[in-house]
């Protein structure tokens, strides 16, 4: 992880990481946290399928992904979904058939910084298959995949390795 060192502060070369969440100066006392950023991630489900990304961008460029991303500030989780898949997707969702299922923490590396996330997995059932059509930014195609061919390995974050793994049990 590539660590900051100068002080924003007082614009020293004497910032320290604590190796877990903080930065501090010694020189200013300057503090600097960083928080457990919130994320969603949807499952959205019709029958036995799911409905899957592939990222066109890195972290993890050309694996799979459940549509979802960080929650802005003054935003629930509900709604972050709701606007998450709306912007992935075009899907336009009715929070009354969201459902939360549960939350994993999990590490997002982004041009060589570790962000602790806390990914909060919901669930999306819809009655019909659909396509969308993507423009290719941040995903670079969109599939149905039956959940008994769903390969851990293809996926791209830990947390969603480890939530399929529990999901799958319970189906």
């Amino acid at each position: 992880m590539k660590l900051l060192k100068y002080c924003p502060s007082c614009g020293k070369e004497t910032l320290h990481w604590d190796g877990e969440k903080k930065w501090s100066c010694p020189e200013c006392d300057f503090r600097l946290y960083n928080n457990v950023a919130g994320a969603v991630a949807a499952v959205i489900r019709c029958g036995d399928e799911i409905y899957l990304t592939r990222r066109n961008r890195d972290p993890k460029k050309g694996k799979l992904d459940l549509a979802g991303g960080f929650v802005d500030p003054k935003e629930s989780a509900e709604e972050a979904c709701k606007r998450e898949l709306f912007e992935e997707l075009q899907l336009d969702v009715d929070l009354s058939n969201l459902r939360y299922l549960t939350s994993l923490p999990n590490i997002y590396q982004y041009k060589e910084i570790d962000y602790n996330t806390i990914d909060l997995f919901y669930e999306y059932t819809v009655s019909e298959k659909f396509e969308v059509n993507l423009e290719l930014s941040e995903i670079s195609e969109a599939i149905w995949i039956s959940l008994n061919a769903l390969d851990l390995d293809n996926l791209a974050f830990d947390s969603q390795k480890k939530f399929f793994e529990e999901y799958l049990k319970n189906i």
